[in-house]
């Protein structure tokens, strides 16, 4: 890391204008350096395959790329806010693919249900990520590819703990932003020049491990795109 980047981490301070500890200060330079690097390729991963198996939305995200970058080959920082279709098929892949399917966290006060049942201080509780963004409750037809689920007006109606794919609350994933912005850019450069298509005699065999994987890989066609008028 360069100098600047640890100065900067040596001045954070938390709400009682407190500095962060040693220990908090590995744990988030831990984070962005290495757990990163998985969970992003991961999203990166399946939001490929997505869109390979659904021409149809892959279409419109090209179509759209190519419209913000206005015939250049790298992206600017206000084009990642020029690619609105493209931000909600990464979402959507997120939703059908967490990077990371389950959590767990330490019950700190005792907890009580509706049912009456208690869950005591010091417990450990997971939960599943891939099992919330696949409720039947809450998402209509909740295993169909349907980046429109996204829409403005269509996440207002639901609650934000609906798709947690960074976690939710105060330790949610300090890198969410960076994450996504990373996304974006590598899904919109892969489409401005690759067609993608599926391999159907190698689909995916997901495997619900820390950071969610394929057994066998993400196997998909490609072709350059041809970009003459």
């Amino acid at each position: 890391m360069q100098g600047s980047d640890c100065s900067l981490w040596f001045s954070i301070q938390d709400e009682d204008q407190q500095g962060l500890s040693d220990e908090a200060i590995r744990a988030e330079v831990d984070t962005f350096m290495f757990e990163g690097h998985d969970t992003t390729a991961s999203g990166i991963s399946w939001t490929l395959y997505s869109l390979a198996c659904n021409p149809e939305h892959q279409q419109i995200c090209r179509d759209e790329v190519i419209s913000a970058l206005e015939g250049r080959d790298t992206m600017e920082w206000e084009d990642l806010s020029k690619i609105p279709y493209t931000t909600m098929c990464i979402k959507e892949s997120l939703r059908l693919y967490p990077p990371v399917p389950g959590i767990s966290r330490k019950i700190t006060k005792p907890i009580t249900f509706f049912d009456g049942r208690t869950v005591p201080e010091g417990c450990l509780v997971g939960t599943s990520i891939f099992g919330i963004h696949r409720n039947a409750t809450v998402w209509e037809d909740p295993n169909a590819f349907d980046p429109l689920r996204f829409l403005p007006e269509n996440s207002a109606k639901r609650s934000p703990h609906a798709f947690v794919p960074f976690s939710a609350g105060p330790r949610n994933c300090i890198g969410q932003n960076f994450a996504m912005n990373e996304m974006k850019v590598v899904v919109a450069q892969t489409l401005k020049r690759y067609q993608l298509t599926e391999d159907p005699m190698k689909k995916p065999k997901m495997i619900p491990r820390l950071v969610l994987r394929s057994l066998n890989g993400i196997h998909l066609k490609i072709k350059p795109v041809n970009l003459e008028p």
